[in-house]
């Protein structure tokens, strides 16, 4: 099972997060940009848990 990779950040819902650009997620798959995410001390406001860097989703040769 992959991760859901949310485009928006859940609170300003205004920064566009492609795959491949560095976000926050927590492990509901919470998503959050980074600007954001120093905001709210790295802690999710929907479930309290911790922040982390969202792995990178790069493109394969195939996609």
């Amino acid at each position: 099972m992959s991760l859901e990779m949310r485009n928006l950040c859940e609170r300003c819902e205004t920064t566009t997060l492609p795959p491949d650009s560095p976000a926050r997620i927590c492990s509901h798959e919470c998503t959050f940009c980074v600007p954001c995410s120093d905001v709210m001390q790295n802690v999710c406001p929907n479930c309290g848990g911790e922040l982390v860097a969202r792995p990178r989703r790069v493109s394969s040769p195939t996609d």
